[in-house]
C-alpha cells in the first residue's frame, strides 16, 4: 500500500545521475526535488473558489525553477512526456496534503496525455491519485500545447477514457494564436481558459469585449464555461463579471502559492460584492452594417458589344422594366452601359433607325460606368455619393465580381442603403464624436437598474446654440459639440460613468461616481470658459451676438453655454430605460427654463 509521503516510481525509471548534471531534469525527477505551486480559480458570480491550477515548479533559485526552463531541459533529455506525468503525479500528491475543497486543475500536453492513456500509465497514476485520498471526479485535465495535436483520433478516445473515470477537461490558453476552434468542438471541453491578452485593459478595449461576447456565445452553443485568464485589475474584474463570464484567474483573485486559497483576496471579493456595474467600453466609430454592393444587385441580363441598335430596341422592349443594360464583351466583363430612357429618346428621333438602327449599340453608350466589386463594403459605397461624376444616380451602375459581370445597382438603392446604414449606425454611435449612441445607452441604463443601485442620469444640452451655428456655420457648431463631449469626457470617470451623445447638442451621463455633482458643476464651468474660444473678439466683448430666433425675429443672444438636468434614480422608483431618459430630459428643461448650471431632482 502506498503511503502519501513516498513518491510512487511506477511511471518513469530512476536513472543515476551524475555528478556533473547540475541542471538536469532527470536528475529533479529522480532527486524529487519538484514541488507545486496552486493558484486559484474563482466563481466571478460569488467569489467562490472553485478549483486551484497546479503550477510546478523546480527548486527555488535554480535554474530550472521556472516551467519553461524546466520543460526545455526535460526535452533536451527526451523526457518531456516522462517529465510531464511526473508533474501531474507530484501535483496529486502536494494537493492532497492540503485539503483544499473544489477541483485540481493539471496541465497536459495533447501528446502525452494521448500516449499516457494509450498505454495504461494515465490509469494507473489515477489509481495512485486515489491512494492519495483524492477522486477522480476531483481532477480536470488542462490541455496545452494545441498546435501539437496531430492525431486528434487518439487524443479523443484518451478523453473518453479519462471522462468515463470520471475526470474534466478543460481547453488552455485559447485565443493565443496556437489554440482552435475544431479542437474546442471536436473535444467539447468542460472549461475554456481564455488567453490572458483578450483580459489584459479589456475596459479600454471594445475589440476585446466583442471577443469575449463571441466567445460567450460559442461557450453555451457547445456547453462549455470560459476561464479569463490574467486578470489584474478590479476594472477588468467587474466587466468579466457583467459581461457572464463563469470562471476567473489571476493576480488580482489570487498568487500561485504551495497552500492554495481558501478564498479569494479581498480586493476581488470587495468587487466581485459590489452592486457598481461595469462601464463597457464602445466601439468608437459609426460603422457599417455589414451592406456590400452584392447586397444591392438586381438581377439584369446584359447585351453584347456586338449587338445593333436594333438588338438593343428589342432588348428594351423585352424587359420593359430594366433602366438600364450593362454591355459585355466576349469575356463577360462589363465594357459600357446604356441608360433606356437615354436610348429610347434617340430611337425616337425621325431617321435614327434608318441611320444607326445597325450600328453597334456602343455607339452613344457611356464608356466608363461606375462598376464597383460585388465585395465592397459600405463605407467604400458612401465615397460614391461625393464623387465628382453623379451620372449613376440616373444610370445606376454596374456590379462585378473578379472582372465578370454580375448585374446591376441602381443609385436611389444606393443613397436608401447608404442612408439607413448613417442613421442605424448613429445608434450605437454618434458619427460626429463617436460617444455611445441611443442603443448603448438605453442598455446600459437597463443594466443598472437591475443591479439595484442608486445611479444619477444627466441630460446636457447647450443654451443659445442655434443662434452660434447659424452665425457662424456648421463646422464651426461641429466643433462646439466636439468641445462639450471632450470636456466631459475629461471630468467623467471611464470606469464608472457612461457618456452618450444622443444627437445634436444633447448629451446623458450615467454616472456612479458618488461626487457626480461636483462632476456637473465642473463640466459646466469648463465648457462655458472654453466655449468663448469659439466666438469673434466682437461678439466677446458684446457678450453675445445679433440673429435671428425660432420665430425669425433678430434679437440679441448671449454667448453659447451649458446646463446639466440630473435626477437621482434610486433603486425600484424606475423600471425602464425610456423612464429614466424621460426623466433626466425633464431636470434638462427646468435647467434651462431657469437659466441654471446645475439643477437636480428626484425621480
Amino acid at each position: 500500500m502506498l503511503t502519501r509521503s513516498a513518491m510512487p516510481a511506477l511511471l518513469i525509471d530512476r536513472p543515476t545521475c551524475p555528478a556533473t548534471q547540475l541542471h538536469s531534469a532527470r536528475r529533479l525527477i529522480a532527486e524529487e526535488r519538484l514541488h507545486t505551486l496552486f493558484q486559484p480559480i474563482v466563481s466571478l458570480d460569488c467569489g467562490v473558489i472553485y478549483g486551484h491550477e497546479a503550477l510546478v515548479r523546480g527548486p527555488a533559485g535554480s535554474p530550472l525553477e521556472m516551467p519553461d526552463a524546466l520543460f526545455a531541459a526535460g526535452r533536451a533529455e527526451g523526457l518531456s512526456m516522462e517529465l510531464e506525468i511526473r508533474c501531474a503525479l507530484q501535483a496529486m500528491k502536494d494537493w492532497s496534503q492540503l485539503q483544499r475543497p473544489g477541483k485540481l486543475l493539471i496541465n497536459m500536453s495533447a501528446a502525452a496525455l494521448s500516449q499516457a492513456t494509450a498505454d495504461g500509465r494515465w490509469q494507473r497514476g489515477l489509481g495512485i491519485c486515489e491512494d492519495y485520498g483524492l477522486q477522480p471526479t476531483e481532477l480536470m485535465i488542462e490541455l496545452t500545447e494545441h498546435e501539437r495535436v496531430a492525431d486528434i483520433d487518439a487524443l479523443r478516445r484518451g478523453l473518453t477514457l479519462l471522462r468515463r473515470l470520471g475526470v474534466g477537461v478543460a481547453l488552455d490558453d485559447f485565443g493565443d494564436g496556437r489554440s482552435s476552434l475544431r479542437l474546442w468542438s471536436e473535444i467539447q471541453p468542460n472549461l475554456v481558459k481564455i488567453d490572458k491578452y483578450f483580459t489584459r485593459e479589456l475596459p479600454a478595449h471594445a475589440e476585446k469585449l466583442q471577443t469575449f461576447r463571441a466567445l460567450l456565445q460559442l461557450a453555451e452553443t457547445f456547453g462549455a464555461q470560459l476561464v479569463a485568464e490574467g486578470i489584474e485589475q478590479p476594472e477588468e474584474l467587474r466587466v468579466l463579471r457583467d459581461l457572464g463570464v463563469s470562471y476567473g484567474q489571476g493576480w488580482l483573485l489570487g498568487h500561485p502559492s504551495s497552500s492554495g486559497a481558501s478564498e479569494a483576496a479581498p480586493a476581488a471579493l470587495q468587487v466581485l460584492a459590489s452592486k457598481e456595474i461595469a462601464v463597457m467600453p464602445e466601439l468608437r466609430r459609426a460603422g457599417g452594417s455589414g451592406i456590400t454592393a452584392e447586397k444591392l444587385m438586381m438581377p439584369a441580363p446584359a447585351i453584347s458589344d456586338q449587338a445593333s441598335h436594333e438588338q438593343l430596341y428589342r432588348f428594351f422592349t423585352e424587359h420593359e422594366d430594366q433602366h438600364a443594360v450593362a454591355v459585355i464583351n466576349a469575356a463577360q466583363q462589363p465594357v459600357a452601359l446604356i441608360d433606356r430612357a437615354q436610348f429610347i429618346s434617340r430611337w425616337a428621333k425621325p431617321f435614327f433607325m434608318d441611320l444607326y438602327g445597325r450600328r453597334p449599340c456602343t455607339l452613344y453608350a457611356n464608356p466608363s460606368p461606375l462598376i464597383v466589386d460585388a465585395d465592397t463594403g459600405i463605407e467604400a459605397l458612401t465615397r460614391v455619393l461625393t464623387s465628382a461624376d453623379q451620372r449613376y444616380l440616373r444610370e445606376g451602375f454596374i456590379i462585378s465580381r473578379q472582372g465578370r459581370y454580375l448585374g446591376l445597382g441602381t443609385g436611389e438603392q444606393l443613397v436608401r442603403s447608404v442612408t439607413e446604414a448613417r442613421i442605424e449606425a448613429a445608434r450605437h454611435a454618434n458619427p460626429l464624436t463617436f460617444l455611445p449612441g441611443n442603443i448603448p445607452l438605453s442598455q446600459h441604463i437597463g443594466r443598472l437598474l437591475s443591479s439595484g443601485r442608486e445611479f444619477v442620469a444627466a441630460y446636457a444640452d447647450l443654451n443659445q446654440f442655434k443662434p452660434f451655428n447659424d452665425q457662424y456655420g456648421y463646422w464651426r457648431g461641429d466643433e462646439m459639440i466636439r468641445l462639450v463631449a471632450r470636456v466631459i469626457g475629461a471630468h467623467c470617470d471611464s470606469q464608472r460613468d457612461f457618456v452618450g451623445h444622443v444627437g445634436g447638442d444633447d448629451f446623458v451621463m450615467l454616472f456612479q461616481s458618488d461626487d457626480w455633482e461636483q462632476r456637473c458643476e465642473q463640466i459646466v464651468g469648463r465648457f462655458n470658459e472654453l466655449a468663448r474660444n469659439l466666438f469673434d473678439a466682437e461678439a466677446l466683448e458684446a457678450g453675445g451676438i445679433m440673429a435671428e430666433d425660432r420665430e425669425g425675429n433678430l434679437r440679441f443672444h448671449p454667448c453659447t453655454t451649458l446646463s446639466i438636468g440630473a435626477v437621482r434614480v434610486a433603486p425600484g422608483r424606475l423600471h425602464r430605460a425610456e423612464d429614466v431618459a424621460s426623466a433626466a430630459a425633464a431636470a434638462k428643461r427646468q435647467a434651462k427654463h431657469g437659466a441654471l448650471a446645475v439643477y437636480v431632482m428626484a425621480a
